[in-house]
């Protein structure tokens, strides 16, 4: 027979199985210790369901307030805050006295509610109170850097990004990530419900011209050779199209080493979208649906519906910008979210050097009646590309194209802009490759996260609606990089490293 006690399994183990149930045993014995361990938590959120009960929360001491024979405390997790006081308890009142801003903490109390006269209108649990009865301190606090309880916009930046992760804990910045959070749900919600498929795209890839510099990785098993960070997806969500998926949608990570400012960092996020089969105006369609779908169920309000449509030739002369602010002034104290398309844009603007180049994106598709001309490498100046951008509140919101998914329109752009048959081949060869094998029509667009979270919460900065962003010098939060590498890691790499000299 089966042994049935504990005591019958110590009798009939062997010596080395002993030693485990010992070992076992005591960590049971240890966990059993912290009295709160094993005990339900209730949510700050959910305690409008346990008026009259006993519960136990657990999360953060945000403020304390000492008055002697009482003391009364703030209390936040996740989900809100709620107050407690603690009386008639010398006991608990004793330990009570000992909390400090931040401590972590299991709290046991009842859930009561607060006389009328008390009662905090529009604040959550503005109606409850927690008369505690026990006190766990399940972690202490050293004194913060900056007062968590009070917003930190305007602080020093380097101190805000050094303590990223107590930065984050501000009412102010839960907000903003978690605005982003439901933004991107949303978004990627209503278009999976839409057949699309979402796929992720490779971070290290090849080098790619995409308009700006990349960050390039070295390659351990290929030296002198390297990878380079994704600037957008952009040619892997076009193969997309071609391996048959016809509807694309990934949040991606794009990595560019590019000048930073307010609405510009090395590293973004952005909704991906790619269709097959589809027109300008039906691309626009589904992504005008998205966009009011997400916001207005979020709570905001759309200045105008549908979107106004503005060409970039009447933007320049209206606004003397491709993006611009259609709210007056009553719009911006109300959070109202005023929402256009820009079209049209030019296909080709002159560098610096006097060259050609792409204002958008070189796999896009001139308009129908600019093909003829775009072939012939004639009126390049006037050659129209199917290109869209979605501006919101003076920002740049989103931006894509019908692309090309015609070999000779590809290989003329290439030719616009100066390169021999050779250098094509070099850069763009692998999709010239891919394009021989029936490429549908298609076109999409990447929306750009973070400025449309800044226009949702109000922000300036897109360093205020991401959780780790750099500071404007590009030192990471929290960590510290760039940083040299170690001799043993060069050496690995097969690098060397030679420092510049001023002015070079």
């Amino acid at each position: 027979m089966a042994p049935r006690t504990i005591k019958q399994l110590f009798e009939i183990a062997p010596a080395n199985v002993l030693n485990y149930l010992n070992v076992f045993a005591g960590a049971i014995n240890r966990f059993s210790s912290s009295k709160h361990l094993f005990m339900e938590r209730t949510i700050i959120k959910d305690l409008k369901d346990h008026k009259g009960s006993e519960v136990t929360i657990m999360g953060w001491v945000h403020t304390t307030r000492d008055q002697g024979k009482m003391a009364f405390f703030d209390f936040r997790d996740f989900s809100g805050k709620v107050q407690g006081v603690v009386f008639s308890k010398p006991d608990v009142l004793e330990v009570a006295k000992t909390l400090r801003p931040e401590f972590v903490v299991a709290i046991t109390g009842m859930v009561n509610e607060r006389p009328e006269k008390m009662v905090k209108e529009g604040v959550l649990n503005g109606d409850l109170e927690l008369e505690i009865t026990c006190i766990e301190i399940l972690n202490t606090a050293e004194t913060a850097p900056f007062e968590i309880d009070k917003s930190t916009a305007g602080k020093d930046e380097e101190v805000r990004l050094k303590y990223r992760d107590l930065d984050l804990r501000t009412e102010r910045m839960q907000h903003n990530i978690r605005t982003r959070s439901e933004f991107v749900r949303r978004c990627r919600n209503f278009l999976m419900e839409r057949d699309f498929c979402e796929i992720e795209t490779p971070l290290l890839t090849e080098s790619t011209p995409e308009g700006s510099r990349d960050f390039v990785v070295p390659s351990r098993h290929n030296p002198g050779a390297f990878y380079a960070l994704p600037q957008s997806p952009q040619q892997y969500k076009q193969l997309l199209m071609n391996a048959g998926f016809e509807r694309y949608v990934q949040i991606a990570r794009a990595i560019r080493d590019e000048d930073l400012r307010a609405d510009r960092g090395y590293e973004h996020t952005q909704i991906d979208v790619e269709m097959s089969f589809v027109t300008e105006e039906q691309v626009r369609a589904i992504i005008e649906e998205m966009i009011t779908t997400t916001v207005e169920s979020m709570g905001y309000t759309i200045k105008e519906k549908p979107f106004p449509v503005v060409t970039y030739k009447e933007s320049m002369e209206k606004y003397g910008a491709d993006k611009f602010d259609l709210r007056t002034e009553e719009d911006r104290e109300n959070g109202v979210l005023a929402y256009a398309w820009v079209v049209d844009f030019p296909f080709f603007e002159k560098t610096d050097k006097g060259d050609w180049t792409f204002t958008h994106n070189p796999f896009s598709m001139p308009k129908e009646e600019f093909i003829d001309d775009l072939l012939k490498g004639e009126n390049i100046e006037n050659i129209i590309a199917q290109q869209y951008d979605l501006v919101c509140n003076g920002f740049e919101a989103g931006g894509g194209s019908i692309r090309s998914h015609r070999t000779d329109v590809i290989k003329a752009v290439y030719k616009v802009m100066g390169n021999t048959d050779e250098q094509i081949e070099e850069k763009i060869g692998h999709m010239l490759r891919e394009f021989q094998f029936g490429t549908p029509p298609h076109g999409g667009i990447a929306l750009g996260v973070e400025r449309n979270v800044m226009n949702l919460t109000g922000e300036d900065y897109l360093r205020e609606v991401q959780a780790f962003p750099m500071t404007r010098n590009g030192q990471t939060a929290v960590m510290t990089a760039p940083k040299p590498l170690s001799l043993e890691q060069l050496l690995e790499l097969g690098l060397s490293v030679t420092k510049k000299k001023d002015g070079e």
